[in-house]
């Protein structure tokens, strides 16, 4: 049985981690960090493409259970008029729709799944080297040990070690010229329909929230600046982050002064990169996937479900074609042409959000037409109808493969 070493935890390592051994692999994973004990960290979206990879192996109903259902994104300018409602995710046949979940939740789920698939997953092993042998693949983690295997998968994330180990000329991640923030208010009633985000295009940033089903708010900023620094988040107090943003919003017609108000930070002054195009996926036994490979701006809702139709279609070519290299290529084959439209979409979108005051004046008169005629549920569906069928023999799916 060939063994494969996943590097990182996070989603897609462990999706890996579980399609690999249905594939017919021995899997370990190895995180860098120690479990999640508190539910830290701010939410996702987990778009039906992504549902539909989970479903693959059967767990897609278990994650949706971590999170709530989110159909729509209604489209708001800060003077307060409708611009426009689009799918936050599509929907499947069944009528299940995107999700919103917590992201240590997920994280948390899909660990559950993998260890009582007998997966074994190592904490505190951070990758330093990864060195091809005889028999495949040497991996030296920060603490000395060394760990052994057929091939490497690199699940690190867009802070990937794998990457730079695969080519240590590969690009570093682009900051997208928006500074994130997330939070959670509770106690708070806002006239709106719950299980829908409503997105708001202010003045001076953007602001989306959603009613989850307990009546709380979840909530997000993106703040178009330059980065923060590390002097700067320092020197800067949590009760500063949030007047800062309130001043924001002041002026738009909008809860979102009252919510970031009365709510409390998840995330805090996060700069916000993309990865738009990484030349090398593979060298030998070892492979990146995820945002290693290909990191979507958060305005995508795709990089969670992208991570998880990675892993699973890895699985797939590495399963029907022996031969590693070969099984390499058609992934990448598979996969970078859609990945990399959708990185694009999204930086596009995302420069929406800061076109300054004559700017949003123009992008509140167009977006109605936008939405209305070119970002459909149908324009949309290349991406939320991706399908894979994991008993279909890899040869017929690649065919449709563009």
């Amino acid at each position: 049985m060939r063994k494969a070493l996943i590097i990182g935890g996070g989603i897609a390592g462990p999706v890996a981690a579980m399609a690999l051994q249905s594939a017919g692999f021995d899997v370990v994973v190895y995180e860098a960090h120690q479990p999640i004990g508190e539910d830290v960290g701010s939410y996702l979206s987990v778009a039906t493409n992504g549902l539909d990879a989970l479903h693959a192996l059967e767990i897609d109903g278990s994650i949706r259970a971590t999170g709530f259902p989110t159909r729509h994104n209604v489209l708001l300018s800060g003077t307060g008029k409708r611009l426009g409602e689009i799918s936050n995710g599509g929907t499947l046949q069944d009528g299940t729709v995107a999700h919103t979940i917590k992201r240590a939740h997920l994280y948390r789920a899909l660990h559950q799944h993998a260890v009582q698939r007998g997966v074994p997953c190592e904490f505190g092993k951070r990758l330093v080297i990864a060195e091809p042998a005889a028999d495949g693949v040497v991996a030296t983690f920060e603490d000395g040990t060394r760990a052994g295997g057929d091939l490497l998968i690199g699940c690190d994330g867009i802070y990937s070690v794998t990457r730079g180990l695969i080519d240590p000329a590969a690009p570093s991640p682009r900051y997208v010229g928006l500074v994130n923030f997330g939070g959670y208010t509770t106690g708070l009633h806002v006239p709106v329909e719950p299980g829908n985000w409503y997105m708001v295009f202010g003045r001076r940033a953007f602001f989306g929230y959603v009613v989850d089903p307990v009546g709380g708010i979840v909530w997000f900023a993106n703040v178009p600046r330059d980065p923060v620094s590390d002097a700067e988040r320092a020197a800067t107090s949590v009760g500063q982050w949030k007047q800062q943003l309130i001043e924001l919003f002041s002026d738009d017609q909008s809860p979102a002064s009252v919510i970031i108000d009365a709510g409390e930070f998840e995330l805090i002054a996060d700069n916000t990169h993309d990865l738009p195009s990484v030349p090398t996926w593979s060298k030998g036994p070892m492979a990146i996937i995820g945002d290693a490979a290909h990191a979507p701006s958060p305005t995508s809702g795709q990089g969670a479900s992208l991570a998880c139709e990675d892993a699973v279609i890895l699985a797939k070519c590495l399963r029907d074609l022996p031969d590693t290299a070969k099984a390499f290529a058609v992934y990448e084959q598979l996969r970078r042409q859609r990945v990399e439209r959708i990185v694009a979409q999204a930086a596009r979108v995302g420069g929406r959000k800061a076109p300054g005051v004559l700017g949003s004046i123009v992008r509140d008169a167009v977006l109605p037409f936008v939405f209305k005629f070119m970002v459909t549920d149908k324009s949309q569906g290349w991406i939320y109808k991706h399908h894979i069928d994991w008993n279909a023999p890899l040869e017929l799916e690649a065919v449709g493969a563009a």
